[in-house]
C-alpha cells in the first residue's frame, strides 16, 4: 500500500546533548536529525542540555538547516544540569521539563550523553512516561555498552562510545609529539589523561610510544608504589634514548606519604549537579616523586581538553551513522527507554546497522577497563588491549629518530 505521507509527519523529535563535549557530538546530531527528517519528524535542538528544557525553554529548529557534523563539540551547547533533585540543587525541576514538552509539542526526545544525562532521561521515561531514546557519548569510553571484543577465541566485555575513537587518535598523536621533547632532554614525561574512573583513554597513549601506565582501576598503594618506581627505573635505563612517557589517568588513587592514605588528587572541591568533583594535578605529584626518588629528571604534562577537541575522525563518523540507523529502528517500533550500541568491536568497514543492537538505558552504568587489558605487575597494557585498539586505530604509527651517531673518542 502506497503511503500518502511520511510515517511521522506532524510529529516532533528533539535532540539534546549533556555533559562533557566530544569530537563526535555534532556528527551524532547530524546523523539523527537526517534520519528523523526522512521519517517525517520536525526536528528541534534543545540548547545547553537539560537546562534548555527549564524555565521558558531554549529551543532551536534543526529542520531543513545545514549542519556540519565534522566540526567537533556540540553546536547545541552543553551543561551538567540535572532536572532531578541533587545536593547542589535540592529543587526538582521535572515539572519545568514536562511543561516545556507540552509547550513545544515534543513527541520524542533523543539524549546524547553519558550515564548522567541518559540516566536522567531514563528516569523521566520511567516516572513520567516521556518517550526517550539515549545515544552514547564519552571520550572516557566508560559507558557500559556491552560490546563484545573477540580475542583469540575469548569474549571480552569491552566498550565503544562515539567520541572515544577521535579522542584515542588525538592522544596517540599527542603522545607521539611530546615524546620528541622527552627525547631531547633525556626526561621522563608523566602525561595526565582524562579518565575519572577508567583507563580506556589512557591506554591509547601506548599507540603513540608510551610505555608504563597508571589507571584508576588499581590503587597505587604504598607497596605498589615501590614496585612502580622500580619499573620506571628499569624502563628508563633500558630505553635507547634515555626517555619514557608515562600516561596516568586523572582519577588514579595515589599513596600519599604524609597522610598515609590512598586518594585521588582534586583540582577543585566543588561538585557538579551530579555530585562529581573536578580532578586534576596528579601528574605533577607523580613526576615530582619520580625525580626525588630516582634522581631522574621528570616533568608533568596535562593533555586536558586536547583529546576531546577538534574535528570528528572517520571511525567516529561511521560509528555515529551506524548507531543513528539503529535509532530509526527504535523509532519505527516505538521502543523507547533504549540506547543503540555496537554488538561487537569491529574495524571501520564493518560499522553497519547489522552489527548494532539496543540495550535498556537503565542498565548502562559505568564500565571500568576489563582485567584482560592491563597487567598490574608490569604497569602496562596487554596484547588484548592492543588488539582492541587496533580495530579502531589500525596499527600504531609513531615517528622515531632512527640514526645513532658514532661516538668520537679523543686521539
Amino acid at each position: 500500500m502506497k503511503l500518502e505521507q511520511k510515517l511521522f509527519k506532524g510529529k516532533t523529535l528533539a535532540i539534546l546533548s549533556g555533559g562533557g563535549d566530544t569530537p563526535a557530538i555534532n556528527s551524532s546530531i547530524e546523523a539523527i536529525r537526517n534520519r528523523a527528517s526522512l521519517l517525517g519528524f520536525k526536528v528541534y535542538g534543545v540548547l545547553r542540555g537539560w537546562k534548555g528544557l527549564l524555565g521558558d525553554g531554549d529551543i532551536v529548529d534543526l529542520s531543513d538547516q545545514p549542519y556540519d557534523g565534522y566540526y567537533g563539540g556540540t553546536a547545541l551547547r552543553s551543561s551538567r544540569t540535572n532536572p532531578f533533585p541533587s545536593k547542589k540543587n535540592p529543587e526538582s525541576r521535572v515539572p519545568q521539563v514536562l511543561k516545556n514538552f507540552e509547550r513545544y509539542k515534543i513527541d520524542v526526545l533523543v539524549t546524547i550523553g553519558g550515564d548522567d544525562t541518559n540516566g536522567a532521561a531514563k528516569r523521566l521515561f520511567e516516572t513520567e512516561g516521556i518517550p526517550v531514546i539515549g545515544f552514547p557519548k564519552t571520550i572516557d569510553n566508560d559507558l557500559r555498552t556491552r560490546t563484545i571484543h573477540n580475542y583469540k577465541g575469548k569474549e571480552i566485555e569491552a566498550v565503544l562510545c562515539p567520541g572515544f575513537p577521535s579522542a584515542a587518535r588525538a592522544m596517540m598523536e599527542f603522545t607521539s609529539k611530546i615524546k620528541t621533547t622527552a627525547e631531547s632532554h633525556s626526561r621522563i614525561l608523566v602525561l595526565e589523561v582524562m579518565g575519572r574512573d577508567a583507563g580506556w583513554l589512557t591506554g591509547t597513549a601506548t599507540f603513540g610510544g608510551a610505555t608504563l601506565s597508571l589507571i584508576p582501576e588499581f590503587d597505587i598503594t604504598k607497596e605498589r608504589k615501590e614496585v612502580f618506581f622500580e619499573r620506571v627505573k628499569e624502563a628508563y635505563m633500558s630505553s635507547k634514548k634515555k626517555c619514557i612517557v608515562i600516561p596516568v589517568s586523572e582519577g588514579i588513587r595515589w599513596y600519599n606519604e604524609k597522610s598515609g592514605k590512598v586518594d585521588v588528587v582534586y583540582a577543585s572541591s566543588e561538585v557538579d549537579e551530579y555530585g562529581h568533583p573536578r580532578f586534576g594535578g596528579v601528574s605533577g605529584i607523580v613526576a615530582s616523586e619520580i625525580s626525588a626518588r630516582l634522581g631522574i629528571e621528570a616533568r608533568a604534562q596535562i593533555s586536558g581538553y586536547y583529546p576531546r577537541s577538534g574535528h570528528c575522525r572517520h571511525y567516529d563518523r561511521r560509528l555515529t551513522s551506524a548507531l543513528a540507523d539503529k535509532v530509526v529502528d527504535l523509532l519505527l517500533r516505538e521502543d523507547f527507554g533504549m540506547m543503540p550500541v555496537m554488538k561487537k568491536i569491529v574495524p571501520f568497514v564493518e560499522l553497519e546497522e547489522f552489527n548494532t543492537t539496543a540495550i535498556d538505558m537503565g542498565a548502562v552504568g559505568n564500565k571500568p577497563l576489563s582485567d584482560e587489558y592491563y597487567d598490574i605487575n608490569s604497569f602496562s597494557f596487554t596484547d588484548a588491549y592492543t588488539d582492541f585498539l587496533t580495530k579502531i586505530l589500525e596499527k600504531p604509527e609513531y615517528p622515531e629518530f632512527k640514526y645513532h651517531f658514532p661516538v668520537v673518542l679523543p686521539e
